[in-house]
């Protein structure tokens, strides 16, 4: 197998592609790979990243780009893009990645692999830490480590080693028990299926993977509706978690920096609740604005807890699009993705990768097969807290009936 870059390996260097850190070698294993290899997996290696994992792409100065196996000119995703890559192309039956923004969701469904983002707080994270570290226990708000695969059951064989709790800060004996899947058979299951945003448009070819998911739910005898009340309010998840995201991206800053991002939030009007609104108010959050964020996000959590009384899963998609050409312009605030041939915002697109993400839900990535360009197109599927073994075994069921992983050919 292979490991995503940012996981320290004594004996190889970690620097997350940033050059200052070429050269720094970890004295010791991260506990995810400690686990691996107490577990008898063989490391073949580490997979790129984005500098600093702050990418929807995988590119930086030391280790150049990372293509999509299916068209070298697009990329393979971000910031698990390399691990991504490596599964399409064969290298490994399995891989490690990290998620903060959808990093292992989206390589996933611009590769066409299996991936999983847990339950927060389910996988300790330990020694995926930026250089130089140090490697210490950490209880994140967002972000999580997973699995990747080519098959969902190898995805749930990876997940049983990963799971559970930093023995040093919960004891060596203590592990985390995830109940069992709500159910084994397909026409068991009850899926929620959502394919429209109101920040963004789902583009033709990710809307027919939504469609094609649907159908393979409604054949097997899957109960499966298209609405709920039950559903939190899409904008305002995205809008939570745009604040929780970048409320952290501004720690190191210099003050003068600061004080230019104060002037730009200060003429924003109260009433704009856009998307780059939300991206400045979290880079100013005060810890008081961030509690009451939080206490909005406590709201959205017991409503996903409500709707998973009434369904099993819900089904929607991971990007607005495909992988897409390669863009390695330096202000990514001044990217544009192209959907169907209009242009959004670049980090819109994360208000998928983000449904599950804010609230700190599973959330399996599964191919749905691929566009009329040929490119892999995937779903995620999410699944109640701490229930990561329901979304792993519908991704299993769906994959007998939509073929799962497609070999380039």
């Amino acid at each position: 197998m292979t490991v995503k870059e940012s996981y320290d390996i004594a004996g190889l260097p970690t620097t997350w592609g940033m050059p200052q850190y070429r050269d720094f070698m970890p004295a010791e294993d991260a506990l995810q790979v400690s686990r691996l290899k107490a577990a008898g997996a063989v490391v073949l290696g580490k997979t790129n990243v984005p500098v600093g994992l702050q990418d929807i792409q995988s590119f930086n100065p030391l280790h150049g780009t990372t293509n999509n196996p299916w068209d070298h000119s697009r990329t393979s995703g971000g910031s698990s893009g390399g691990s991504a890559a490596a599964l399409a192309s064969g290298f490994g039956a399995l891989s490690i990645g990290s998620d903060l923004a959808g990093s292992l969701r989206t390589p996933a469904h611009f590769c066409g692999i299996y991936s999983h983002k847990p339950s927060l707080g389910l996988v300790a994270s330990r020694g995926m830490v930026p250089p130089p570290g140090p490697a210490l226990p950490a209880e994140l708000d967002l972000a999580v480590a997973g699995p990747m695969a080519r098959t969902a059951r190898d995805l749930a064989l990876l997940l049983d080693v990963m799971a559970g709790p930093d023995p040093l800060t919960h004891g060596v004996a203590y592990r985390l028990e995830l109940p069992p899947a709500r159910h084994e058979r397909l026409a068991d299951f009850r899926v929620l299926v959502v394919e429209d945003h109101p920040y963004i448009p789902t583009g033709a070819a990710v809307r027919a993977g939504v469609q094609r998911t649907a159908d393979a739910l409604a054949a097997g005898g899957a109960r499966v509706d298209r609405h709920s009340p039950l559903l939190p309010d899409l904008a305002e998840s995205a809008e939570l978690y745009r604040l929780f995201l970048f409320s952290g991206s501004v720690a190191r800053f210099p003050v003068d920096e600061l004080a230019q991002l104060r002037s730009r939030a200060a003429e924003l009007s109260p009433d704009d609740r856009s998307l780059q609104a939300a991206v400045l108010r979290g880079m100013l959050l005060s810890h008081g604005d961030w509690m009451t964020a939080n206490q909005r996000r406590e709201l959205v959590r017991h409503q996903w807890r409500q709707l998973f009384a009434e369904y099993d899963a819900v089904v929607c998609p991971i990007t607005p699009t495909p992988a897409f050409p390669h863009d390695h312009q330096p202000d990514p605030f001044k990217r544009v993705l192209d959907v169907d041939g209009t242009g959004y915002p670049y980090f819109d697109q994360l208000v998928w990768a983000g449904l599950p993400t804010m609230p700190g839900l599973p959330a399996t990535a599964v191919p749905t097969g691929r566009s009329t360009e040929g490119l892999p197109v995937g779903v995620q599927l999410i699944g109640p807290m701490f229930e990561d073994r329901t979304p792993l075994k519908l991704a299993e069921l769906l994959e007998r009936e939509t073929g799962g992983f497609q070999r380039r050919t």
